[in-house]
């Protein structure tokens, strides 16, 4: 974790400011009518959203000042583009503006070479999408994007898959302060089986971790589709302590997971 780290790029990370929803909702609007003290009274309270973004990609031999420095690139952008009419929380829009502009930054410095047209029509789609949500809250297929730069939809997969920068089904994607959205978690493929069973696999070695009584509930729940109401009166409990041991392996289970 950065949290503690005294100074990084000139800040110090230690006593970084954190805004509450409401002073963000407020610091929004006086930014879209172009107060600057509350633009950089916004940019300077979420740049903790920028340290928790970097830290997976700590493992790389970038700097971390850097990355820092790139993080704060996409989080101006951001700010400068958010849509302060759409009913969207602005760390939901932010950490993918701040992502992306990580990974730009990393595709930009990969030793891998990428031929100049296909690279810029990767970053021409790209710049396209991040308009396109910024206006609509909403990002654009593939096919919509092809169709608006009058483009071959596979030659804009293929450009967009050659900048891209390999990485983990682990990472995660997403996290507001609570449980991490995983790449993992986005990928679904029904004409391959491999995924089926390395899932089944996993999920397997999961569950042998659990007590013999989260075993039941969650066959019971998941398999046999039962309701709580249903197992309690079943194994002779409540139906408030099915909730919270379902709970409780449902969570042990996306930890192994």
């Amino acid at each position: 974790m950065f949290y503690g780290k005294v100074d990084l790029c000139g800040v110090n990370t230690s006593s970084l400011p954190v805004l509450s929803a409401e002073e963000k909702k407020d610091l929004l609007l006086k930014t879209k009518d172009g107060d600057k003290a509350a633009r950089d009274k916004l940019i300077s309270g979420n740049l903790r959203l920028v340290l928790s973004i970097i830290q997976r990609f700590a493992g790389r031999s970038e700097s971390m000042d850097d990355l820092f420095q790139v993080g704060c690139v996409g989080l101006i952008k951001a700010v400068d583009n958010f849509n302060v009419d759409l009913d969207v929380k602005f760390s939901t829009y932010a950490v993918p503006m701040i992502i992306g502009e990580v990974r730009r930054y990393l595709r930009d410095n990969n030793t891998i070479r990428v031929s100049r047209s296909v690279r810029e029509l990767a970053y021409k789609a790209l710049r396209y999408r991040e308009t396109a949500t910024s206006d609509t809250g909403i990002e654009p297929s593939v096919r919509q994007i092809a169709e608006a730069l009058g483009e071959k939809e596979s030659a804009i997969s293929s450009a967009i898959e050659a900048i891209s920068d390999p990485i983990s089904l682990y990472d995660p994607v997403y996290n507001d302060g609570g449980e991490s959205i995983y790449v993992l978690d986005q990928l679904k493929d029904e004409n391959s089986l491999d995924e089926t069973w390395l899932e089944n696999i996993a999920l397997r070695e999961a569950m042998d971790k659990l007590s013999e009584r989260e075993k039941a509930i969650v066959n019971m729940r998941y398999y046999k589709g039962k309701t709580q109401v249903e197992i309690a009166s079943e194994i002779g409990i409540s139906q408030a302590q099915v909730s919270r041991l379902e709970k409780g392996a449902v969570n042990k289970i996306r930890k192994q997971l």
